[in-house]
């Protein structure tokens, strides 16, 4: 249908037939419609880029979402958190202390005689291992063993007979080896001057030691009493420490020390004033008067002179629960026989010393010396 329309006072005829003028420049969108009639005409796809590229222009860029602010949640959730810290507080259950001034905290353990703080969890884990050594005695492996020829570990005797029918054997170290067995010395040597509290023997002191190692087999649940065959596990059941020195003290005999009033002191002296005395018992008075204490308590006294005295014995232990079987006297019969090389040593003659010794100690001195041992300073 025609329609007239009035451009700029001139008069155009147009129609719906008619076709755009084709000498006007083409807009974008003619272009584009008639690429895109072309491509369809011909029955190819649209490239993917082009169907996508306008959409992408399109798509906004998303808008990061804006953190609340800490003030409206902290409000809440921190009154939370200190609720159940109230509650976890109140749920602790409370130890009542009490002032026990009548009372101390230092104990003795009547098995290992160690005194130790109770409550102190330092001092009672050094009381349980202590405890455990002192009773049990401490082990000698695989890994002992091995190492054994390494530091010159010597075996000195084997199936020694002790009195209730057990057998072990007895081997001999420099107190100075190092490795494995030498802090196995060490913890030992450790034990044992923390049972006679007695201060740690010095580094010039084992310079010229042995340590002498009794072995006793270590008895499993599958170790039959019938069977030959030794464990792999030992058990260090006893030791004696021998040093090289110079000179020791002979020990006063019992009736030298009821002479001297007990006390290492002479009746009838030179200040006495009863005049009873005669020339031969002042005499006697006067060698008596000067004997040195060791042991008031178990009534040990010694003759002030120096004697020479090739070995002495500085540390003897044995565990409580292996006592009275003769392990102190195989020991020291091991000692005096093998320290010396060649020249065994015979403590009836004086030629062995201990330092000073315990109740028991003492006891086993007496005995295996038969009163010729001798007492020396350490």
């Amino acid at each position: 249908m025609p329609t007239t329309t009035l451009t700029s006072g001139m008069q155009v005829k147009r129609t719906y037939g008619s076709r755009q003028n084709t000498s006007s420049a083409p807009s974008t969108s003619s272009v584009k419609g008639t690429s895109l009639e072309a491509s369809s005409r011909i029955g190819q796809k649209r490239p993917l880029a082009e169907v996508l590229t306008p959409s992408l222009h399109n798509i906004p860029t998303p808008v990061k979402r804006a953190k609340y602010s800490s003030s409206s949640t902290t409000a809440i959730s921190k009154p939370k958190a200190k609720v159940k810290k109230s509650v976890k507080s109140k749920q602790k259950t409370l130890t009542q202390l009490h002032f026990a001034i009548d009372q101390t905290t230092l104990r003795t353990c009547p098995l290992c005689d160690l005194s130790y703080t109770k409550g102190a969890p330092e001092d009672e884990s050094l009381h349980r291992s202590h405890c455990a050594r002192v009773q049990r005695g401490m082990e000698w492996g695989r890994e002992e063993e091995r190492e054994s020829t390494k530091v010159g570990v010597i075996e000195i005797a084997t199936q020694v007979k002790l009195a209730k029918g057990k057998r072990g054997r007895i081997i001999s170290c420099p107190a100075e080896c190092t490795g494995k067995i030498g802090s196995k010395i060490s913890a030992l040597l450790q034990t044992i001057s923390l049972l006679l509290s007695s201060p740690p023997l010095p580094q010039e002191c084992l310079r010229n030691s042995k340590v002498y190692l009794f072995l006793l087999p270590h008895i499993t649940a599958t170790t039959t009493s019938t069977s030959n065959s030794s464990s792999s596990r030992e058990k260090i059941v006893g030791c004696v420490v021998a040093q090289r020195i110079a000179t020791a003290m002979a020990v006063a005999s019992t009736e030298t020390v009821v002479a001297s009033d007990g006390s290492g002191s002479s009746r009838g002296g030179d200040n006495d004033d009863s005049g009873d005395t005669n020339d031969a018992s002042f005499g006697n008075t006067e060698r008596q008067q000067h004997l040195v204490t060791v042991d008031s308590g178990t009534g040990l006294f010694c003759h002030p002179q120096r004697l020479p005295t090739p070995m002495g014995i500085p540390r003897l232990f044995v565990p409580s629960t292996y006592r009275r079987q003769g392990i102190a006297s195989a020991l020291l019969n091991a000692a005096a026989a093998t320290f010396i090389h060649g020249c065994p040593l015979d403590p009836k003659l004086g030629q062995v010393a201990f330092t000073q010794p315990t109740g028991d100690g003492k006891a086993v001195m007496m005995k295996w010396g038969e009163g010729g041992a001798r007492i020396y300073e350490e």
